[in-house]
């Protein structure tokens, strides 16, 4: 921070020194703050405190930063790391901070960070803030287009200012669907479905068990969805509902898993678990940008492209679709999904998951639109399939199309199993369409 204000070393000290002894002897004045919560009040003179705070957290980093430039942090005879540099001459890191310090000035000596530092420099981010955007940043940035990297850092750090680091940490999918290389956010949410679990259960020895769950973001938002409107607080008779917040959740899974089984060999559609999804209609169709979910616990997660094509083949997810100006063109009811005859009648027709070598019950399958809803395929028996999640994931994924044809034994689903044929498929359509 060389030459800010044109003060010299020694008069930034004396300043220090200053504020120093202001603060120390803070306590004794304070009655003489007037009420009423204004600027000249105890509320203002917090709000002073805590920007003299913060300015002292950007001076420990800079401190650091220009030591670690001289080699002062790692030399002498006393051979400390710089963090235990850091906590030698600063004591109030001993409890926790001084990595965090190092870390940010660290950072600071890469090109890449500078408008972190500035930010930071400026009194408008915080320490521990910068030290969020930082490492989100060095995580996104090679999943981010050449162009597209300035603008995200900036955004990550407008997140920071406004919500700290969680909100920092919370929009790894707003910033890659915005900013991401094309077809990274659909790869990433991809890869998240290989580390789905769900645990044995564990006897915790006094009448309970115990599971470990992991779902990927699509799973996570649809159980949320589910969720949601059964586990909310029930009274009864007029007194409240003291179930604790997490005791309500679990209920609500039970129910669900009750739901599902009392199904049996019928269809099982709720308008309970409703979904729903807006995303802007050339995005959908062009598989880039992202959806949003809407309303419920899990409001604002962001979900790629070619799994909302996959799930908008669900009657329990409603696609809202947007114009380029936000106005809404289709909300995704209108025969969009199969009615529940329909999928009786695929179940009759397949008999199981037509995926190649697969043999899934119907019951646990969902009807595929073999030309995708979103490409105006049609909701009848000539555009369907039975897919198990597993198989409807990777026919979006992979990009297959799938036939009906007629053989001996009557109709089946014909698959091609070529990545990108379902593209080759649509370019053939868009060739037999009149002009």
């Amino acid at each position: 921070m060389e030459g800010n204000a044109g003060l010299s070393l020694a008069q930034c000290r004396e300043r220090l020194a200053a504020a120093s002894e202001a603060v120390r002897v803070l306590g004794d004045v304070l009655w003489q703050a007037p009420s009423g919560g204004g600027p000249d009040g105890l509320a203002g003179l917090l709000s002073e405190v805590d920007a003299l705070g913060m300015a002292c957290d950007a001076g420990r980093v800079a401190v650091v930063h220009e030591a670690m430039n001289r080699g002062e942090t790692s030399g002498g005879s006393a051979a400390m790391t710089t963090v235990q540099w850091v906590r030698h001459h600063a004591p109030s890191t001993v409890a926790g901070g001084a990595g965090t310090v190092v870390a940010v000035a660290q950072a600071f000596q890469k090109r890449t960070n500078a408008p972190v530092k500035e930010a930071v420099e400026a009194g408008r981010l915080p320490v521990g803030s910068a030290a969020a955007v930082v490492s989100e940043y060095e995580q996104l940035r090679p999943l981010l287009g050449d162009l597209m990297q300035e603008p995200a850092l900036t955004t990550l750090i407008d997140l920071a200012v406004d919500g700290g680091p969680k909100a920092c940490r919370k929009v790894r999918p707003f910033i890659l669907a915005t900013y991401g290389a094309e077809g990274v956010l659909q790869d990433q949410q991809t890869i998240g479905k290989a580390f789905i679990r769900l645990s044995q259960p564990a006897d915790t020895g006094a009448g309970t068990f115990e599971y470990r769950l992991t779902l990927d973001v699509e799973g996570k938002a649809i159980l949320e969805a589910a969720l949601g409107p059964l586990s909310a607080p029930r009274p009864t008779d007029g007194e409240r509902d003291l179930r604790t917040s997490d005791r309500r959740r679990g209920d609500a899974l039970v129910t669900l898993v009750r739901r599902a089984v009392a199904a049996g060999e019928e269809v099982s559609k709720t308008n309970k678990t409703t979904l729903l999804l807006t995303m802007d209609y050339d995005d959908l169709k062009a598989g880039l940008g992202a959806a949003t979910t809407l309303g419920g616990l899990d409001a604002g997660t962001h979900l790629a492209p070619e799994t909302v094509r996959r799930l908008c083949c669900d009657g329990s997810v409603i696609p809202i679709v947007l114009n380029g100006r936000g106005e809404v063109v289709d909300w995704g009811l209108e025969r969009r999904y199969f009615t529940d005859a329909q999928t009786k009648r695929l179940w009759l027709r397949d008999g199981a998951c037509t995926y190649p070598g697969c043999d899934a019950p119907p019951q646990w399958t969902d009807a595929h639109h073999l030309v995708h809803w979103a490409d105006l395929g049609p909701s009848n028996l000539g555009n369907a399939a039975l897919l198990c999640e597993r198989h409807h994931t990777i026919v979006h994924t992979r990009r297959l199309a799938g036939r009906v044809v007629r053989g001996p034994l009557g109709e089946r689903v014909e698959w091609d199993l070529t990545r990108g044929s379902y593209d080759e498929l649509l370019a053939r359509r868009a060739a037999q369409e009149p002009a």
